[in-house]
């Protein structure tokens, strides 16, 4: 394509810089550190070391300083950033224990080319990262989005929630199996979650009338004995999350989870999920929770063209699933409540459609709602108490 002029400036990265941008491209083998110094010009230096190796990543880091005050003649500071995934934040929070200015990015959140077939490669996202970080820290907007790592404590306050989720699809596959094993003999109504479940396989008969095989008995009681270890899993599990739920402060009042479970219609699991999932984190206003939930609105507007997506989904998965079934237990169990009295009014306004549509806006609504209780103490509108016992 022709051009009118040409530029005279021919850097295409700004050179004077004022500290070292290091990218990290991680995964299970190597890590690829991609950085660039003042004083190196425009391009970017690449260098590997085995993942998980922290003493050189620090060498290098070191090794890139000492180049730095060569060429400069002045120490520079460093400036790292990588992609949130599976190493979790344990990278970042060694590099803060440095003094190193650290950063973790919502990859999903930095811009890429749109053709179908586009390049990709470590050291093409390592340098896309690089130019992200280069970008955020001039202060243009909408570059990217950084994730603010959760504390350590809030990290593992939340596995108590996915750990039971975990489990509770594993016993619904060993019920499930349990029940199609038997099917396939032509017996059915057999419940293998009630506790006579091991004295009535002993009563089972096949549809012919046979007793059931032996080798199918004992596989069955397997699965049982798997069954029931998983049972007492989720009850332990269950055990730690009440024992959460029921801390209080040190002034004596109730902790912002147990607040949750005196509203009418939340249990124990919603309000653990509700709690460690989202509300135990700091926001600074209400578009923030309900981005973090996944459930703020997404437009699309472009000359005369201007129409809603949905939402972003781009929060929390687990908080969004949980939000928009306590919403449809919200409309049951909170029916003279305010968002309760919204939520009707909007849907006759549609002629009874749309509820589906409706009810994400009452889970968003809900989830600011219960944010400015936990918070704030700011009760939501015409919403009953628990009675207390």
């Amino acid at each position: 394509m022709p051009l009118d002029h040409h530029s005279e400036e021919p850097t295409a990265i700004r050179t004077n810089l004022g500290a070292i941008f290091v990218s990290l491209e991680l995964s299970r083998s190597t890590w690829l550190i991609t950085s660039l110094s003042p004083g190196g010009g425009e391009k970017m230096s690449k260098h590997s070391v085995s993942a998980g190796d922290i003493a050189a990543l620090l060498s290098r880091f070191s090794e890139l300083k000492q180049k730095a005050f060569a060429r400069m003649g002045q120490s520079f500071p460093i400036i790292v950033i990588q992609e949130a995934g599976l190493d979790g934040f344990w990278i970042h929070r060694v590099l803060q224990s440095e003094g190193i200015e650290s950063y973790v990015v919502d990859a999903a959140s930095i811009a890429t080319s749109r053709r179908r077939r586009r390049a990709k490669t470590d050291r093409i996202d390592g340098e896309a990262l690089v130019r992200a970080l280069l970008a955020y820290k001039r202060g243009e907007p909408r570059v990217c989005a950084m994730v603010r790592a959760p504390t350590p404590e809030d990290e593992d306050r939340r596995r108590l929630c996915r750990e039971r989720k975990t489990l509770t699809v594993e016993r619904v596959q060993h019920v499930n199996r349990i029940k199609g094993l038997l099917f396939s003999q032509g017996v059915s109504g057999y419940e293998p979650l009630r506790r006579n479940r091991r004295q009535r396989l002993g009563e089972l008969k096949t549809g012919d009338g046979r007793p059931l095989p032996p080798h199918l008995k004992s596989q069955i009681g397997r699965e049982l004995d798997r069954l029931e270890l998983l049972l007492g899993q989720i009850k332990a599990v269950e055990a730690e999350r009440d024992a959460l739920l029921t801390a209080t402060e040190t002034e004596g009042m109730p902790a912002p989870q147990a607040m949750l479970i005196d509203l009418k219609g939340i249990g124990a699991e919603f309000a653990a999920v509700v709690w460690s999932e989202g509300l135990c984190r700091s926001f600074a206003n209400r578009r923030q929770v309900a981005a973090y939930g996944g459930l703020a609105p997404t437009p699309w507007q472009s000359g005369s063209v201007a129409r809603e997506q949905g939402v972003s989904k781009a929060g929390n998965p687990r908080l969004r699933t949980t939000m928009i079934q306590l919403a449809w237990l919200w409309l049951r169990h909170q029916p003279n409540s305010a968002l309760a009295q919204w939520f009707k009014e909007r849907v006759k306004r549609n002629g009874g459609r749309l509820r589906k549509t409706t009810i994400v806006a009452l889970a968003r609504k809900l989830l600011v709602a219960l944010w400015k209780y936990v918070t704030a103490g700011v009760v939501v509108e015409g919403a009953v108490m628990k009675a207390v016992s």
